[in-house]
């Protein structure tokens, strides 16, 4: 053996060797019962970033998994990440001078898809050098034909249920971006502006958008106002920009007495709670901004004025107007920006698809509160409870081109709405006519993916390892994506698609801040393989952060991973050395126990012994870093520190043997979190020909 372990000679064609013996198939332990992690799919219009090294969690777990026998499936994939990939080629598009409106659908679709296949193939190397054992054989991605056969047959059934419809409701939308977005696709955003106090008619009355005057259909005041109650019912004449206009005065609960003046105009078409007063009140609807964020004709004069402009001009020609009796320049609020672009976002008023999301919530809800799911860390059980608890209809629909296409037609001649499986239907229902027009919008990407667990089984003929075992992911998509997946899951196939649900924190940079391309501090985690080699990298990951808890990029914890692979090298030259080598693949733990005669040996095999209770215990705990720490404490201050150095001094064959036997149990039990050593050092202390990651765990 070379005096240093090289990592950059061995990773590579290791990991080609598992592959073509197909040691990543479940079917390699063809008797073991299912245990099964579909990989939450990356993007797949850009390399990986840090925080998918985590999928180290679910390596360990089916590598663990795969030596106690079982049929161990992680099925790998992509996702097509919809507004998210197109955003990205978008931008991309900009450096060339180009944008979206220069092609047509089917071309702007296609340029997307041959990007994205490009990047798919780097994404999925990238995934290989971290030594991720997936089964490459029954890979899927999002878009993939089988998969949207699916998509499609749900989306029909949930029409077919009563639990999707059509409807012109207000949505969050982004004027830049292009599209609606679901509530959880906003971010909000603390900020200071001006809040004007306004002469409205008879009131006065504090609003941060002026520029909205032109949309307003009512004056409201809460319900329990005393000052303002005889107001209510009637209709008062207002003094605005464009000349007097009438609304009307109305009484709501949603209004709060101690904003401003206690009254409050009302724009339905442009605020989430004003459209919402408007439907109580029966109020009419008008639409004053258009989805380029531009004021439209019923702004009159401020027509194709941008809405940041346009507040300024008509708050200034306001006050010439003396229709303006205080500004507040320092009011602190919140807004609700695109989590992409940071464009703040206009409630707009567009026909979407929408679900029904109450009878779906329920039975989530049931199968956490029985059992029959479990969350860990366990103090996320109440972040997924309260978004179901209090779950609003999901907005499914996206004015966007890459993704897939929703599969409704409207009929031309009598507006009803035609919802198929993704066939084109060849009449109207309704009136029998063929002239017929598909939606233009796409899902949500979110839609597709909430069906990930059953449609990979599904379409890769795998569904005998349908429930899932473990839905392991970031706990800031617990309610984006988990929590969806077991609402439809449970919907569509009447099974939870997970019986656990386990969650792993955020890396952030070593200063602790989020990595993101706009700070400059994304570190990509194949630069860290290719210094420390893969194995370090993994096991710096896991060991010395508590599961579920954020933690910092540690470049000491790097080198100290690294440290330890040099240890283990190290020791197994010794046992090379001393010509320790035994022809099969070790002794059991039992067959020690009754070999041992050397007190010292009697204990070193009974301290095993007990590390892999503990390890066991710890894996099926999710309590990662215990396992990890353990290892690194006992392979290097008890077996190598004291052990080694103790049998040096008593070579004989019983010691040998036992010696020996006794590391490649710990091999065998640091496998999984550093796969890549453990199988070179086990070929060459050995004389198998089986892999290690195929042999049984140490009991």
């Amino acid at each position: 053996m070379d005096k240093v372990y090289n990592h950059k000679e061995v990773e590579g064609d290791i990991y080609q060797k598992w592959e073509e013996q197909g040691y990543f198939k479940p079917e390699i332990n063809p008797k073991g019962k299912p245990y099964t992690i579909i990989l939450p799919p990356p993007n797949a219009n850009a390399p990986l970033h840090f925080g998918h090294a985590m999928y180290v969690i679910e390596d360990i777990l089916i590598r663990y998994h795969r030596m106690k026998g079982e049929a161990a499936l992680w099925l790998p994939g992509a996702d097509h990440a919809g507004f998210e990939t197109q955003f990205v080629f978008e931008k991309k598009l900009q450096k060339e001078g180009k944008s979206r409106f220069d092609f047509d659908r089917d071309e702007l679709y296609k340029m997307i898809w041959d990007y994205v296949q490009k990047n798919r193939e780097g994404t999925e190397n990238q995934l290989r050098k971290l030594g991720f054992s997936l089964d490459w054989t029954r890979k899927k991605f999002t878009l993939d034909s089988d998969i949207i056969k699916i998509v499609y047959k749900t989306f029909k059934k949930l029409f077919d249920d009563g639990l999707l419809y059509r409807g012109d409701r207000l949505v969050n939308y982004c004027t830049k971006c292009g599209t609606s977005f679901s509530d959880l696709e906003v971010n909000h955003k603390e900020q200071k502006d001006s809040l004007y106090y306004l002469k409205y008619g008879p009131f006065i009355l504090a609003t941060v958008r002026p520029e909205t005057v032109f949309g307003d259909t009512a004056v409201a005041v809460n319900t329990k106002d005393e000052k303002h109650k005889n107001w209510v019912g009637k209709e008062i004449e207002v003094q605005g920009v464009l000349g007097k206009f009438k609304v009307k005065v109305i009484a709501d609960d949603v209004i709060d007495p101690n904003f401003g003046t206690g009254v409050a105009k009302v724009t339905p078409a442009h605020d989430m709670k004003d459209f919402e007063m408007g439907k109580r009140h029966n109020l009419n609807v008008v639409r004053i901004i258009d989805f380029d964020g531009k004021l439209n004709e019923k702004a009159g004069k401020y027509k194709g004025l941008y809405v940041k402009q346009a507040r300024k001009i008509v708050a200034e020609d306001m006050q010439k107007m003396g229709l303006i009796e205080k500004i507040d320049e320092n009011y602190t609020h919140t807004i609700e920006v695109c989590y992409k672009c940071g464009t703040t976002i206009e409630p707009m008023l567009l026909p979407q698809w929408f679900i029904r999301m109450e009878s779906l919530a329920k039975p989530a809800i049931d199968a956490v509160k029985k059992g029959e799911i479990k969350i860990y860390p366990q103090r996320f059980e109440k972040t997924y409870l309260d978004f179901l608890e209090n779950i609003r209809d999901w907005n499914i629909s996206r004015q966007i081109v890459w993704g897939i296409r929703i599969p409704a037609w409207q009929c031309q001649d009598c507006s009803k709405w035609v919802v198929t499986a993704g066939e084109a239907p060849n009449n109207c229902s309704k009136c029998k006519s063929k002239n017929l027009e598909q939606d233009g919008d796409t899902f949500d990407t979110w839609f597709s993916s909430a069906q990930w667990p059953f449609a990979t089984l599904q379409a890769t003929k795998s569904e005998n390892f349908y429930p899932t075992s473990v839905m392991e992911t970031g706990y800031d998509i617990l309610r984006w994506w988990v929590a969806r997946m077991v609402m439809v899951g449970i919907y569509v196939t009447g099974k939870v698609p997970f019986k656990n649900i386990v969650l792993h924190g955020l890396v952030n940079d070593p200063l602790g801040k989020k990595m993101s391309k706009s700070k400059g501090n994304v570190i990509d985690p194949l630069e860290l393989v290719e210094q420390y080699g893969a194995d370090a990298v993994r096991f710096a990951l896991v060991y010395g952060t508590a599961f579920g808890n954020d933690q910092s990029l540690s470049y000491p914890k790097l080198e100290a991973a690294r440290k330890f692979t040099n240890k283990l090298w190290n020791m197994a030259r010794f046992i090379e050395m001393k010509k320790i080598r035994i022809n099969d693949e070790g002794l059991m733990m039992k067959d020690l126990e009754n070999m041992a005669k050397n007190e010292n040996d009697k204990e070193m095999v009974k301290k095993t012994k007990q590390l892999s209770k503990e390890l066991t215990n710890n894996i099926d705990s999710y309590q990662f870093n215990y396992a990890a720490e353990a290892l690194y404490e006992f392979v290097w201050h008890e077996f190598a520190d004291k052990y080694i150095e103790d049998v040096k001094n008593r070579i004989n064959q019983n010691s040998s043997l036992i010696l020996n036997s006794l590391f490649i149990i710990l091999l065998k039990l640091l496998h999984p979190f550093m796969p890549f050593i453990t199988e070179e050092i086990y070929k060459r202390l050995t004389n198998s020909n089986r892999s290690i990651m195929i042999e049984s765990w140490p009991q």
